[in-house]
């Protein structure tokens, strides 16, 4: 551990690229801060902290095995390897290891005196209980998200027997179609274990000794606000967006493609290309692909589309014959993985046709691109109303995980949206230079991130009872 007196932390990020991403930029800041830090990961994620244990190789590792369960093929250890579908099982797998953590803990001469985990792992709360620590909340998504998760549970009757959903008590009184509201609660199914688990768990957040978000004041400072009078507590720390003061920022090194596609990009003019990409999880099927092709093609919009592939045919998506012959010179597609903050952060970059996930939002915001937004599931509703409606940086082109778009009118919203006079181009810049400034010096997100130090730095009764 580090020669220091600030006191031992214990971090536990779920194993999902958007969820363990934001958390290691978080670990990041609290090692440069002086904590010594133990970071808990299974096996096949401990490759995930290479670029972290690079920089802070003080930071202890503590490696357990991966629980079985019956719902997970054998070796799963990401929600990547599954999809979506995984989350309920996967939290439900790693509730076991609360008696390893608990037997860690006090085999420990100086255990931590903090739990940091994951939203998702609400659960963790009783072992911070059992230990007398305190538990933090950290929220990958925004306060937006956590306000209508807290909502919808709070009010689980009222709001399953609607169609439209009205959540009165939030500012803004906002109103979801039912099937927009988060997945997690829309395919809560109460006669399952899993899934009563998962959402005890999720509910324990509200009991936590405090909350992160990776959000900042100039996005989500009504739902912060919220949430400090809703949880009963300040200890709501806004620090966002994390990827501007994470570990990519010290060490880009740049993936091959990564450095195909920028060197693409340099030769176009500024802020004239669309870059497109839905994440990790989503695999759009061959319909979905031949319409978003189409409908790039027909805008002929400069754009950067990256595709997945996969071992086998059914885990990859399928570019249309002839189409990258079609679209050469004006169109680059890349087959694989880039480093998406690298890629937004090109001058030439002006969109992002996404799904609205919470970390390719705060992504775009930082690149300074508007987005184009085609939320399918999950969060992604929810981001993309407070995108469209609330902040007028995005439009909203599809929705729907199986909706295949109209590449006629997908086109010319695409061109539309593009044009240089966008309104929502124009905002989004103002909200660039807004999250920039959150993190800078003196800003809304670095002076959240130095309370969240100052309380972990406190000796333990002083954190229970300050």
């Amino acid at each position: 551990m580090a020669n220091t007196k600030h006191p031992h932390i214990f971090i536990f990020p779920f194993p999902a690229q958007g969820h363990i991403l934001p958390m290691i930029d978080l670990t990041h800041q609290l090692s440069l801060s002086g904590f010594p830090i133990t970071i808990l990961v299974t096996p096949k994620n401990l490759p995930a902290l290479d670029s972290l244990l690079s920089i802070h190789p003080l930071i202890q590792t503590l490696v357990l095995p991966f629980p079985s369960h019956p719902k997970l093929p054998a070796g799963v250890e990401n929600v990547r390897e599954v999809g979506s579908f995984g989350n309920i099982p996967i939290i439900n797998a790693l509730s076991k290891l609360q008696g390893p953590i608990i037997q860690w803990f006090t085999s420990q001469p100086s255990p931590p005196v903090a739990i940091i985990s994951d939203f998702f792992l609400g659960w963790t709360s009783k072992i911070a209980y059992q230990l007398g620590i305190p538990r933090f909340a950290f929220y990958s998504s925004g306060a937006f998200l956590a306000s209508v998760v807290n909502y919808c549970w709070q009010n689980i009757k009222a709001v399953r027997s609607k169609t439209i959903v009205e959540l009165s008590d939030l500012p803004g009184s906002p109103s979801f179609k039912e099937d927009h509201l988060p997945s997690f609660h829309r395919l809560h199914k109460e006669t399952d274990p899993d899934w009563e688990f998962a959402k005890d768990s999720v509910i324990a957040n509200t009991f936590s000794w405090g909350c992160v978000f990776n959000s900042f004041e100039a996005l989500e400072d009504p739902y912060l606000d919220y949430l400090t009078r809703t949880l009963g507590h300040k200890r709501v720390y806004g620090v966002g967006p994390l990827s501007l003061i994470g570990t990519q920022m010290v060490a880009p090194n740049p993936h091959p493609d990564s450095i195909n596609a920028l060197t693409w990009l340099d030769g176009c003019p500024d802020g004239s290309v669309l870059y497109v990409c839905f994440g990790s999880q989503k695999l759009l099927n061959r319909e979905q692909m031949e319409g978003l092709a189409n409908g790039l093609e027909r805008s002929g919009i400069r754009f950067v589309w990256v595709v997945k592939t996969g071992t086998t045919q059914e885990e990859a998506e399928v570019i249309p014959d002839g189409f990258e012959d079609r679209v050469s010179g004006h169109g680059l597609v890349i087959k694989g993985w880039v480093q998406q903050v690298l890629i937004l952060g090109h001058r030439a970059v002006g969109g992002f046709l996404s799904h609205c996930g919470w970390n390719s939002v705060l992504e775009g915001i930082v690149g300074g691109a508007m987005i184009i937004g085609w939320p399918m599931e999950s969060d992604q509703f929810v981001n993309a109303r407070l995108l469209v409606e609330d902040l007028g940086v995005a439009v909203k082109v599809c929705e729907g995980g199986e909706t295949v778009p109209d590449s006629t009118k997908l086109g010319s919203e695409i061109a539309q949206s593009m044009s240089e006079n966008s309104l929502q181009k124009v905002r989004a810049k103002k909200l660039r230079d807004e999250a920039i400034a959150a993190v800078n010096n003196g800003g809304s997100s670095s002076r959240a991130l130095d309370g969240f130090i100052k309380v972990l730095a406190l000796p333990k009764f002083d954190i229970l009872h300050g």
